[in-house]
Order: structure tokens, then C-alpha cells, then sequence
């Protein structure tokens, strides 16, 4: 029998384990390292510019790292990423008491989302190769899952371990993770064919650099509007949860960094719960469904806009705040694994991890620019951030009814794909 024919083959389950402990150290990471900059500066606006400034690496890394994936072998790529991550954390570490503490975490932010930048598109170039495509959908669930569960268990612990005991041991923690992950993924086995080819590289690059752009603006027009959908909604709603969510708990409701680590694990918990549901519902909910599914998650805005325009209690608020955090969470992930897999499956294998890349560095983008802007707007309108997170829900719900022609669009290209696949 194949052994792609069944979703947990040896090498996918190597493969999931390894994101595991390598997403738990990352997923630590990101949580305790923008925390500590905002409790050092208590500056919301110096926080979007830095969280800002930390992506512009990955969006320019992650179409290089889609040119590698398909280029070079994908498991040699984790390994050694891993591994750097880890030497990357140490000498951060060494640096502590030797170099401005701020300047340093800034440093390592952007460094470590430009590894990302090459990570992610590996391992979603790596999953056509491991599964087979009936098994597509469940293994970019499954993966989506990894990532959601080491991201309710990063931020849990790392608030009680930054709460009680600071930075050090995060740091430790991380190193540990990210060295288990690359040593675990140099057993899997990802099929690789090396492209004799007398370009050099810079030619390489142009070519796929075209490839990719033609195939996205040219054959598959609909994925670039799609991705001009996505980057509204980084722009007013996935950047309004990065920036909103840590200076409402922590500067308008005076909790403690534990709370917030509990916010951010239900994040975590929501993304798990979504890719469940993607599970559970692949059968009835479809993609020319998706703005549906977008204005399910802007629902989730207005609970947290009445209670902090009220000025309900401070617990109750968190509450209400965490709560509406687990729903966006869960129904986006629904939305994010249809479109990823969407994307895969209208992809040929030589292309995936090119064009995964450049739709995922196009539709963040738009992520900084909403960093900095909600930045300034929670420094200036601290007192009244009800204000900003109505506007958002506002101006992302007119956005999801507008997309509605696009995604109905899909439905004829999600119908033949199934046609097809029954022929096979």
C-alpha cells in the first residue's frame, strides 16, 4: 500500500511532532518577548512600531524562502533553520548585561521573523509530498492545529514563567526546543529532486520571481483577489488583536501578564478549535461560504467594544475580551485552512512553496501598516478604545460583504476540482 494513502505515515508524524516543539519555543518566544518591551516602555506606540518593524523581515524573506523550498531539499531547510533559531536565542541570551537589553529584543524579533519568513513556506511546501490529496485538507487542519496548540500552551506557561521568574527562563526554554525540533526533523525523509540547471542564481530568482507572479496575476487571477481580501482584514482586524489585545489587558484593565499569557493560549485554544471545525464541517461549509465566515469572526469585535465603552468591570471585561478572542480565532482558522488549501490544491507541486510564499509575504503587507496605525491610535485614544475597535469592526464588515461576488466566484473552481478528483 502507498504509504501517503493514510494522513499519519511515518514521516508526516515526525514532521508534526517536530512543529510541536518547535512551535512551543517560538510560540514562548513571541509572547514574552514583545511583553517585556511593552512593560519596559509602557508605550503602545513604540510597541506597533516594533511589532511592525519585526514583520518587514519576513515578508521580505518569505518569497525567498518559497524559492528555496521548491529548490533545495525541505528537510535540510527545517534542520538547519532550527538550529540557527536556537544559536540566535543563545547569543541573546550571552548579551544580556553587555548590550542595550531593548536594542538587542528588537534585533532578535526581526531576525527571528525573517527565519520564519523561510520556515513557514517549507513546511506548507513539505505537505503535498507527505499526504496524499484527499488527505490535503485534514493534514493542513492537522498542522494548523500543532501550531494552535503550541500557541495555547507558549503563552500559559510563559506568562507564569515571565509573571514569577522574567525572561531568563523562557529563553532557556526555547533554546531547548528549537535544538530537540531540528535534531527530530533530520529522520524525516521529504521526496527531493535536484534541478540541474546552469543559471546562476540571480537569474534563478527573476525566474521564479515571473513564475510565480504570472501564475497569480495572470492564470489564477482570483488568487490575487483573494489575497487583496486577506490584506484588508490584516489591516484592520488581525492587526487590531496584535496590538489591541495586549495594551487592553495590560494598560486599560490593569491585569496582570499571567492573564494576558491566558488570553493568548484561548487564542491558541480558538486557532485548535477552528481547525477542528474545518475538520468536522469540511463537507458542509465551502469556501464561496468564506465571507460568511468573515463576518462571523467581525461579530466577535462588538461584545468587546460595548463592555470597554461601558467601563464594565475590569474582570468581567477581560472575561468578555477573552472570550471574543477565542471566536475570531476560531472562525478565521476555519477561513485561513480553506484558503490554504484552496491555494495548494490549485498549485502545481513545482510552484507550491514559490506561490504559498508570495500570497503569504503579499497579504502581510498590509500588517505593519495596521501595527503602527493602531499603535498610535490606542496611545491616543486610550481611554477610549471602543471607539477604535467599532471602526474596525465597521470598516472589516463592509469589506467581507463587498468580497462576497469573489468568493461566490470560487464555487465553479471548487465543483470542477471535485468533478475531476472522482474521475481520477
Amino acid at each position: 500500500m502507498n504509504n501517503k494513502t493514510k494522513l499519519f505515515n511515518k514521516n508526516f508524524t515526525l514532521m508534526v511532532i517536530g512543529q510541536i516543539i518547535s512551535l512551543f519555543g517560538n510560540s514562548i518566544l513571541r509572547f514574552a518577548l514583545p511583553l517585556y518591551l511593552l512593560d519596559t516602555t509602557n508605550s503602545a506606540a513604540l510597541f506597533g512600531a516594533v511589532s511592525a518593524c519585526s514583520l518587514i523581515p519576513m515578508i521580505t524573506v518569505t518569497p525567498f524562502g518559497g524559492i528555496i523550498a521548491d529548490r533545495a531539499n525541505k528537510r535540510n531547510i527545517m534542520v538547519f533553520l532550527d538550529f540557527l533559531t536556537a544559536l540566535l536565542i543563545t547569543v541573546f541570551l550571552l548579551s544580556i548585561g553587555k548590550i542595550n537589553l531593548v536594542f538587542m529584543l528588537i534585533v532578535t524579533l526581526m531576525i527571528l521573523y525573517g527565519i520564519q519568513g523561510a520556515y513557514q513556506p517549507t513546511v506548507q511546501a513539505s505537505i503535498p509530498l507527505l499526504v496524499d490529496r484527499d488527505n490535503l485538507l485534514p493534514g493542513n487542519a492537522v498542522i494548523n492545529q500543532v501550531s494552535s496548540l503550541a500557541g495555547l500552551l507558549g503563552p500559559v506557561i510563559g506568562g507564569i514563567l515571565y509573571g514569577f521568574y522574567g525572561l531568563m527562563p523562557i529563553l532557556i526554554a526555547s533554546i531547548i526546543c528549537f535544538f530537540v525540533s531540528a535534531v527530530m526533523e533530520i529522520f524525516i525523509k521529504i521526496p527531493y529532486t535536484k534541478e540541474e540547471t546552469t543559471l546562476s542564481a540571480f537569474s534563478i530568482v527573476k525566474e521564479d520571481f515571473l513564475t510565480s507572479l504570472n501564475f497569480i496575476f495572470k492564470e489564477k487571477p482570483v488568487l490575487f483577489k483573494t489575497i487583496g481580501i486577506i490584506s484588508c482584514f490584516n489591516l484592520f482586524l488581525s492587526s487590531l488583536i496584535m496590538i489591541g489585545i495586549p495594551v487592553i489587558i495590560t494598560q486599560v484593565l490593569n491585569m496582570s501578564s499571567q492573564a494576558y499569557g491566558i488570553t493568548q493560549g484561548m487564542l491558541a485554544f480558538g486557532g485548535l478549535c477552528g481547525g477542528i471545525m474545518t475538520g468536522v464541517l469540511m463537507n458542509k461549509v465551502k469556501i464561496y461560504h468564506s465571507h460568511i465566515i468573515l463576518l462571523v469572526a467581525i461579530l466577535g469585535l462588538i461584545p468587546m467594544g460595548v463592555v470597554l465603552m461601558f467601563n464594565v468591570d475590569a474582570m468581567i471585561s477581560y472575561i468578555v475580551v477573552t472570550a471574543c478572542c477565542f471566536l475570531i480565532m476560531a472562525v478565521s482558522t476555519l477561513f485561513s485552512i480553506q484558503i490554504l488549501t484552496f491555494i495548494q490544491s490549485e498549485t502545481p507541486t513545482h510552484l507550491t512553496g514559490k506561490v504559498i510564499s508570495f500570497c503569504l509575504a503579499m497579504t502581510m503587507c498590509a500588517t505593519p501598516i495596521g501595527q503602527i496605525i493602531y499603535g498610535y491610535l490606542f496611545e491616543a485614544l486610550k481611554n477610549d478604545t471602543h471607539i477604535i475597535i467599532f471602526v474596525a469592526a465597521l470598516v472589516s464588515g463592509l469589506i467581507a460583504l463587498m468580497s462576497k461576488k469573489v468568493f461566490s466566484s470560487l464555487k465553479k473552481i471548487e465543483v470542477c476540482g471535485e468533478v475531476c478528483n472522482d474521475r481520477e
